[in-house]
């Protein structure tokens, strides 16, 4: 399939975010909170290039959780149409954009131009969001240890209460997302 079939299968925000089981109420208080920089003449020039986005995703993803409110305030001031595909049910799709070539990391997000061709890709995660998860994962013990289950639940918990709450890391996520897509729109 192409990128225009794939983003034509997807749902819409409200769509996706109302069949949300886990996340929703972390997502939309993000969304809720998080109020774009002024950059007039960055969203100008985004608009102009008439984007759409695919977003690969699921709904227990905590880097969704975070990420997604961003990319749709984003997406709103530029007029950019959203679709979102959950990963487990298109890994034909996913296969194409694993990180490092082999995980099937999420959220990605595909933006498309107006012929339905791929102009640049973002995700799973800004750098320093990766270096606070790496930091994060270090406290853990061996995977064989006993205590690891319960300290790794315990590590998720902080992990999603901090993407919840912590607006540095909103305001690191837009500049990660907005640097990708100055250096491969030439913006």
């Amino acid at each position: 399939m192409t990128l225009e079939q794939w983003f034509e299968q997807g749902m819409d925000p409200d769509t996706y975010i109302e069949s949300m089981q886990k996340n929703k109420e972390n997502l939309l208080h993000i969304y809720d909170h998080f109020t774009l920089p002024e950059d007039e003449q960055f969203i100008r020039n985004l608009a102009a290039h008439d984007l759409r986005v695919i977003v690969l995703t699921e709904d227990w993803c905590g880097d969704a959780m975070l990420n997604t409110p961003i990319l749709l305030r984003l997406t709103e001031q530029a007029d950019i149409p959203v679709k979102f595909l959950p990963r487990d049910e298109n890994l034909e799709l996913m296969d194409q954009y694993l990180t490092n070539g082999t995980s099937r990391s999420i959220p990605k997000f595909i933006f498309i131009d107006s012929n339905g061709k791929e102009v640049a890709v973002w995700g799973p995660r800004a750098e320093e969001i990766q270096e606070f998860v790496d930091h994060s994962r270090q406290q853990l013990p061996p995977s064989d240890h006993d205590d690891y289950k319960e300290k790794s639940k315990e590590i998720r918990r902080f992990m999603t209460k901090s993407f919840r709450d912590n607006t540095d890391f909103w305001q690191e996520v837009y500049e990660s997302i907005k640097t990708t897509l100055k250096r491969n729109l030439n913006l």
